[in-house]
């Protein structure tokens, strides 16, 4: 039960850092997600794009600890240490 705890956790936060990109392409940069997507790649940029999709984990650790889930909130940091990995090679 643990290790589905943490394993959900972990998708938990790559899904809400898939979110906040998405979010933080479509309102602040007044292009399409795909397009806005390869200008970041394009560029060099897509690693600070993760990183401020990335934020929404915070809200999303408060969240899970508000409601006593200790071993997602384990999840959602394991998670973000998996997208700072990530975007160091991207």
């Amino acid at each position: 039960m643990k290790i589905r705890d943490l394993i959900v956790g972990v998708l938990l936060s790559l899904v809400t850092c898939g979110i906040g990109s998405f979010v933080f392409i479509e309102l602040f940069t007044g292009m399409d997600f795909y397009r806005g997507l390869e200008f970041y790649k394009a560029n060099g940029l897509l690693g600070k794009i993760i990183t401020l999709g990335a934020i929404l984990n915070l809200i999303l650790f408060f969240v899970l600890l508000k409601k006593h889930k200790d071993i997602m909130a384990r999840g959602v940091i394991l998670g973000v240490i998996l997208l700072t990995i990530i975007t160091l090679f991207v």
